[in-house]
This record gives structure tokens, C-alpha cells and sequence, in this order.
């Protein structure tokens, strides 16, 4: 799931935290291109008529095979390494260059797109080396570029790690330096207040619906090339082109979050190419979940995260002044809420962009104290912090055009990922239902991804994820109250990944476990990187240390 921002339009499920345009159904492994069917390889494009006789020579299996031949022209040409462009921020010594892909698999010889990578050379020696450790953070739509940054600042959290692995980030197709789509003017997109997720009538159900429906058809409008292609499958035949491209013959793969499913079905497509895959926060890859049902079980979680929330407030009320008990800390969320909505604060915090703030404590801890001083602050009378919290930076125009182009990826790729309900009754049935008990997100998801009620182009069947000949143990960690993730999720791979190994960090919530301090979870996840070892049974640590104000 992509990472909170105060103007983004809802949760994103990975997200946010998270499905097949041309595979073959049953297809677990990408075969080996024939002599004939990697002819010519080398070069980036091909003729409609090659695309043509690829199709008549290949049949169903198009899209497996075009993989085994995007990855076999990139193992020839490699990675161009240079200094990074200016703007991007990323100081050396990372590295940053491109792997061409098709945009279609199915058409191997036609259309190329680029994909942005990144590295940073592992710190020990060669002796050390074990390859590259290639990262995703989720969303879909977030860009994993700056993974490589883990080792110029120094965390101490990787440093083991990055003695053995250089550290590989990319920009999944779509995103940011990655052929990026957009479905709205980014200006506009952060323009701020938007509608109250929360709908009073019938008549702000329907101004939601049209602003949907008008989203998707500014997809259509801005990226109609792309669309079709922006699928998780075509993400982790990307994964198997930009690990060839490394010259690696298998892949290490970090996956958090978005970034989990990308995992998941990577290792049922290419479980052979796997050496180690970590898969952190995870999202649901049951057929059934993907992706309307998951971003409901999402409204649940959050839900229950907010309360842990509100507990930890009013608990330290000696700090933050909000209320000693839970009640009292939501009462006051109430009243900001209604004051936002009867007259937004500063002119342009209603309650869209409050919920899009507050959401950032149940999403992860480090925004506990944040977020609490932000809203004592204003119970105290500085209405001005929470502007500045909450409130669209117009100026950052790049800063609002990436997220603007996080939202876009997020859409499609949920869009086309899966079949979505079509039937506006089933979305104001299940919406209304769970509002009920669980009103901190509901709404506000529901019109996030409403766009997939009505969009444009063709929507997939996921795939049926499940362990494939010569897939490895799967280390999988998990916090036991993730909101953006629920735990469910974790044990469903599980269960699906056979010889896979579970750590729970027990009655913690936190998105993203592995880049916490937990030493209980941080020297397994070394452990199994390092030599490939995984305990013998299933593991549950003790959570980490709560924020103290």
C-alpha cells in the first residue's frame, strides 16, 4: 500500500495497501522460448507481421512465452549503469538505469516501454556478495527507488543484509520514471476541499458516482495506450525482465504490502527463478478478494486500528489533552469533523482531508505522536498546524504530480486486475452496511475505488495463487492488527505458498514490519536472506515498542 499523503483521495490498498489480460490459466512457470521464437531478439521492436506469426506459432501461451523472450534479449543487453539525473534523489554511489519491456506480452517484438531501476552495490566484500535484493513498497503505484537509500543513510536495520545484497529499486510500469500514466491534471487532483466521504442524501451519493465515473473516463482519456497493460501479472513478467537484465539467474525479491501480491504472483508464474522472497504486510490473494472484497475487509481493520489509536491518546492524556478515555478522544474527532464540514478549516480541510491525515495513525505508528500533536494542537487553538498537516501543497508541483500519478496506477491496476461489481445497489448495499460499525473508512474507500464500477477497459481474472515446481521457502512476516493489510491475508499465502513460514508480530498493528526495529523479526528476516534458513515452525514475536510521547 502506498505511503499516507495528506492529499490523497482515500486509502490505497497495496496500498493499499493490491489480475491477468493474457495468461494462460493453469500456467505456473514461463517455458522456454524455442530457438526460432527468440529469433532476433536482440533488437527492441518487431513488425506487426512477426507479431503475427509469434500469435499463430504460440497460441494461448502467448504472454508466458513473450516473457521468456523480453527476459532473454535483456539478459543479453544488460543494465547501462550511470550517475543518476539531477532531480531524482538519489546521490551516488547509486546507480540508476533502464530495462526495456513489451507493453504487451502477447506482442514481444512490438511496443517497448522503459523501466526505471536502481541500485547500490553491496558493502562487503566480494566474497560477501549473494546477488541483488530487488524491492517493491506496494500500492499499486508506489515507486521503489529510493530502497537503495536504506544503505546511504545507513540503517542499521539493513546493514547486515547490505553486506551480501545490492539493494535494487524500481519504478513498476506506470509509475513515476516507469512510462507514467495520469487520469487527471495533477492541480486539479489535489485541489482541496473535496466532497465529505461521509454522504448525507441520495444526491451526494449520486455527485460521487459522477465524479467516479468522470475519473475513470479521464483515465481513458490520458493513458488509453496503457491501460489494457497496467495488470500485475505484466508487473511481475516486468520483475522476471529486470532480474535477467541484472544478469541474475534467480530472483531475491522484497515485497511489502501492493508489493506482497506482486510476490504472489510472481512466485506462481516463475517459481523456479525464486531464491529468496519476503513477503511483508500482506495482501489477500484469494481469487475471491482481489480486489473488491479486500478493500472491505480493509474498512473493517482500520476500523479497529483507529480504536488502538484512540486507547494509546487516551492513555497519554497528560500529553496530548484529548480525552482519557477512548469515548472522549472520539467525540473529538466528531466535533473537528463536523466543524470541517459546516466550515472547512483554513478554507480548504474539510472532512476529506482530515480523514486523509488521521488515516496515517492507523496506518503506521511512527504517525501515532504526529498526528496526536497535530490534533491537541488545534483543541488548543492552533487551527494553522493542522492546515499545514492536512492542507494540498499547490506549489509542489511535483510533489502533487507524483501523487497524482500514484493514484492513476493504483485505479488501474485494481481496475484491471479483477472483475468488479458493475451494479451501483451492490456498492450502496455493502458500503451502507459496513459504515454502520466501521464509519472511520468505509465511504471514503468506497469512492476511491468506485472508478472500477465503470471502467473503460477489459477487467481480468486474478491468478490462482499457489506454489509452483522449485519454489523456495517463503518467509512471510506479519503484524497481527494491520489495518491497511488484515492479518487474514498472511495466512491465506501461507496456506497457498506450501513450505512457507509465517512470523506474526503478535498484537501489533503497524504497516510494514520489516523495517522496524524488532529484533525478534529482524534477525529471522536476516537469517533466511543470508543462508536461506527459515525456523521450523511458524513464529510469533512480541510486538515493538508502543510510541512514547
Amino acid at each position: 500500500m502506498r505511503e499516507n499523503r495528506a492529499n490523497r483521495r482515500a486509502v490505497a490498498l497495496g496500498s493499499a495497501g493490491a489480475l491477468v489480460a493474457t495468461l494462460l490459466a493453469g500456467a505456473v512457470t514461463a517455458p522456454t522460448a524455442s530457438a526460432e521464437a527468440l529469433k532476433g531478439t536482440s533488437g527492441t521492436s518487431g513488425t506487426t507481421g512477426a507479431d503475427g506469426a509469434f500469435g499463430r506459432s504460440h497460441g494461448k501461451d502467448r504472454a508466458a512465452v513473450g516473457a521468456a523472450i523480453a527476459a532473454a534479449r535483456a539478459a543479453k543487453a544488460g543494465i547501462a549503469w550511470k550517475d543518476c539525473p539531477a532531480g531524482w534523489g538519489l546521490e551516488k554511489p547509486i546507480q540508476c538505469g533502464w530495462v526495456k519491456v513489451p507493453l504487451d506480452y502477447t506482442k514481444p517484438y512490438g511496443k517497448q516501454i522503459e523501466i526505471a531501476v536502481d541500485r547500490i552495490g553491496n558493502t562487503g566484500g566480494k566474497d560477501e556478495r549473494q546477488g541483488a535484493l530487488v524491492y517493491n513498497p506496494g500500492g499499486p503505484g508506489g515507486s521503489g527507488l529510493r530502497f537503495p537509500r536504506r544503505v546511504t543513510t545507513g540503517s542499521p536495520v539493513w546493514a547486515k543484509t547490505a553486506k551480501a545484497y545490492d539493494f535494487v529499486g524500481f519504478d513498476p510500469r506506470g509509475v513515476g520514471k516507469s512510462a507514467p500514466i495520469s487520469c487527471v491534471d495533477p492541480q486539479e487532483f489535489v485541489k482541496a476541499p473535496k466532497l465529505d466521504p461521509v454522504p448525507d442524501s441520495e444526491a451526494d451519493k449520486r455527485a460521487q458516482r459522477k465524479l467516479a465515473r468522470e475519473y475513470a473516463e479521464g483515465c481513458y482519456e490520458r493513458s488509453a495506450g496503457m491501460l489494457p497493460h497496467m495488470t500485475t501479472p505484466n508487473t511481475a513478467r516486468d520483475l522476471d525482465v529486470i532480474r535477467a537484465a541484472l544478469g541474475e539467474k534467480k530472483l531475491n525479491f522484497l515485497g511489502v504490502s501492493y508489493g506482497t501480491y506482486l510476490a504472489a504472483v510472481y512466485g506462481t508464474l516463475f517459481p523456479g527463478h525464486v531464491r529468496r522472497m519476503v513477503a511483508d504486510s500482506v495482501v489477500n490473494p484469494s481469487r475471491e478478494k482481489i480486489w473488491y472484497q479486500a478493500n472491505l475487509d480493509q474498512d473493517i481493520a482500520f476500523e479497529t486500528r483507529w480504536k488502538d489509536w484512540q486507547d494509546w491518546v487516551a492513555k497519554n492524556d497528560a500529553t496530548f489533552h484529548l480525552g482519557d478515555t477512548r469515548a472522549e478522544v472520539q467525540a473529538k474527532w466528531l466535533a473537528l469533523r463536523a466543524t470541517a464540514k459546516k466550515d472547512p478549516i483554513g478554507g480548504v480541510v474539510g472532512p476529506a482531508e482530515l480523514l486523509s491525515f488521521f488515516q496515517g495513525a492507523p496506518y503506521y505508528d511512527s504517525s501515532w505522536i504526529p498526528v496526536a500533536t497535530v490534533f491537541s494542537k488545534y483543541q488548543a487553538g492552533d487551527t494553522q498546524a493542522l492546515v499545514d498537516a492536512a492542507a494540498p501543497d499547490l506549489s509542489d508541483t511535483a510533489g502533487n504530480a507524483t501523487s497524482e500519478n500514484g493514484n492513476a496506477v493504483y485505479t488501474a491496476v485494481e481496475c484491471a486486475d479483477a472483475k468488479w461489481p458493475t451494479d451501483w445497489k451492490t456498492w450502496d448495499r455493502d458500503n451502507t452496511r459496513l459504515h454502520r460499525d466501521y464509519p472511520f473508512l468505509t465511504w471514503g474507500n468506497a469512492w476511491m475505488n468506485l472508478p472500477c464500477a465503470t471502467w473503460p477497459v477489459q477487467q481480468n481474472t486474478p491468478v490462482d495463487v499457489k506454489t509452483g515446481k522449485g519454489l523456495p521457502p517463503v518467509l512471510i512476516v506479519q503484524a497481527e492488527r494491520d489495518a491497511a493489510t488484515p492479518y487474514g491475508g498472511a495466512v491465506e499465502l501461507h496456506k497457498r505458498f506450501k513450505g512457507s513460514r509465517l512470523i506474526t508480530e503478535k498484537n501489533a498493528g503497524s504497516h510494514g514490519v520489516t523495517g522496524l526495529v524488532n529484533p525478534c523479526v529482524n534477525d529471522r528476516v536476516d537469517t533466511y536472506l543470508l543462508t536461506g534458513k527459515v525456523d521450523s515452525k511458524d513464529v510469533t514475536c512480541a510486538p515493538h515498542a508502543v510510541p512514547k510521547p
